[in-house]
């Protein structure tokens, strides 16, 4: 069986993120999957009606992968990454990055947006601030993130109360394969 291009991205991510400080390289990597045409993510790629969902394809020490699909006027959460590299590449579709700053005694302060057409990458750690992620236009989205190290908890705004609140994170496909009862 030859491999996909995907199993290249994930063997030149082994490769560069057991590198330290190796941004700029995990950066074009992704861009060149999200911009190559390939289609073998979409094995990955679960919708779900009420909310968006997160697909592992892979999980080691060094980082997770996950295909993340977005329905029309899906969004995450205000978030942080847990002190983690988060890179973000998109597969089809448009979103919007909104960052915000975050503190624990003032209301939280919506900064720059920037949107993303598929080929497109984002950067975040928690030093550039919190963000959140939702699809423009008319379509669904879907959005490849890699974390570096992988995240197990988030911390997560409350918009109702103003509350910071951890979040445990869960998957809605592990391996190409929907689990039950997920969220």
């Amino acid at each position: 069986m030859n491999p996909d291009p995907l199993d290249f991205l994930l063997a030149d991510l082994d490769r560069a993120l057991a590198e330290e400080g190796r941004n700029a390289k995990v950066t074009r990597l992704l861009a060149e999957y999200a911009q190559s045409g390939a289609v073998d993510w979409k094995r990955f790629a679960f919708f779900e009606a009420n909310y968006y969902s997160r697909n592992l394809v892979r999980r080691s020490e060094l980082y997770e992968l996950i295909v993340l699909c977005w329905g029309q006027g899906q969004r995450s959460p205000i978030h942080d990454h847990a002190a983690q590299r988060c890179w973000m590449g998109v597969l089809e579709g448009r979103v919007r990055e909104t960052i915000y700053r975050v503190g624990e005694s003032a209301p939280p302060t919506a900064g720059p947006a920037r949107e993303f057409a598929a080929g497109g990458v984002a950067f975040i750690v928690d030093d550039m601030g919190w963000h959140r992620i939702e699809p423009v236009g008319d379509g669904p989205a879907v959005t490849l993130h890699l974390y570096s190290r992988p995240i197990r908890e988030c911390r997560v705004l409350d918009e109702a109360s103003g509350a910071i609140l951890n979040k445990r994170m869960s998957y809605h496909s592990v391996g190409g394969k929907v689990l039950t009862g997920t969220r």
